[in-house]
């Protein structure tokens, strides 16, 4: 059986993207499901490991054929970026550009089919920013490293997926950017995730944008009807379950209990703040629509616990079974 290639990215070396992974990759069944590779730096792998304590070995590579991928060796693409005993905690330029380094050489991989999917661990944008890489987070880079004119963000939280219209944009912004042809592309671009993730006629429900969907023009300027409502139908014509423009309050139960398996958010707070609530240690981000798989973390780099070994894994090591489950097959 063809195990899947998973190049995990560091993130920001000053958070606890080091730690997290250290952590994930002393998870022996990992090695039965896929063939993990870091992309980062060895060095402060290696730190992490002292800090946690970890028997895990740290082995420097240059390519991907170079890996052994046994457990009990963390195998690395090493950079050598990050000096030796570089301070945790604190941000930095200098490691704001070794996170954007990290996923240019995973993006390269990935596009020469050298790795089958990517999963990453979270920087810090304002340090990207220090570092002179002008991006409002991993989705929007990964879009321009592919040339991708358009990607959607999935969140998966245990027992609720969200797929958003509009994301890291201002929320006047977000219902001026929502159109019929962007909500029906999005709704498109999930479905597809999920069938090929093995639900075969995914059950989609649609937020509207105002209060109670906007309870027949009582509430709003007619956005559902303008927005929104062509775009279901346009879905619906193919056979495909999806439904809505539904209020969002009761959406997000709905999907929770299991009448639903993805919910379209408009914008992002709608869809960010029910996943967090849901399960912030074990939320993932899906970038969709990309031509190469991408999975993350659904957390920030956590400045004020980094370096102290007391990171949670639970975000990275789902973000990995994700990865897993959507990688490129090649049986």
């Amino acid at each position: 059986m063809y195990l899947p290639i998973i190049a995990i990215t560091m993130g920001d070396a000053a958070g606890i993207g080091p730690e997290i992974i250290m952590k994930s990759l002393a998870a022996k069944d990992l090695y039965e499901r896929c063939r993990p590779l870091v992309i980062g730096d060895v060095n402060r792998l290696r730190e992490a490991g002292e800090i946690l304590g970890s028997s895990l070995k740290v082995h420097a590579i240059d390519s991907v054929e170079s890996a052994n991928y046994e457990y009990g060796v963390v195998e690395c693409i090493d950079l050598g970026l990050i000096p030796p005993k570089y301070p945790f905690g604190k941000l930095s330029a200098l490691c704001g550009h070794a996170a954007y380094c990290y996923i240019e050489r995973a993006v390269q991989l990935a596009m020469k089919q050298e790795i089958d999917a990517i999963c990453t661990a979270p920087l810090n944008k304002e340090a990207l920013h220090a570092g002179g890489h002008i991006f409002p987070g991993h989705t929007e880079m990964l879009a321009k490293l592919t040339n991708t004119p358009e990607v959607s963000m999935m969140l998966v939280a245990p027992n609720l997926r969200v797929i958003h219209v509009t994301t890291h944009i201002g929320l006047l912004d977000a219902i001026k950017k929502i159109e019929p042809g962007l909500v029906e592309r999005t709704i498109a671009r999930g479905y597809d995730t999920l069938v090929r993730s093995g639900i075969s006629n995914p059950r989609i429900g649609v937020c509207g944008i105002n209060p109670h969907a906007g309870e027949n023009g009582l509430f709003g300027c007619g956005e559902e009807e303008e927005k929104i409502i062509p775009a279901v139908q346009s879905q619906q014509a193919l056979g495909r379950s999806v439904e809505g423009p539904l209020p969002a309050d009761t959406l997000f139960f709905r999907a929770a209990r299991g009448d639903f398996d993805l919910v379209v958010a408009m914008y992002h707070d709608q869809g960010h703040g029910p996943v967090k609530v849901m399960g912030l240690e074990a939320g993932v981000n899906v970038t969709v629509g990309l031509p190469v798989i991408r999975t993350s973390v659904d957390h920030g780099t956590a400045f004020d616990i980094a370096g102290k070994g007391i990171a949670d894994e639970r975000s990275m090591l789902e973000a990995l079974r994700q990865a897993i489950g959507l990688a490129i097959r090649r049986d």
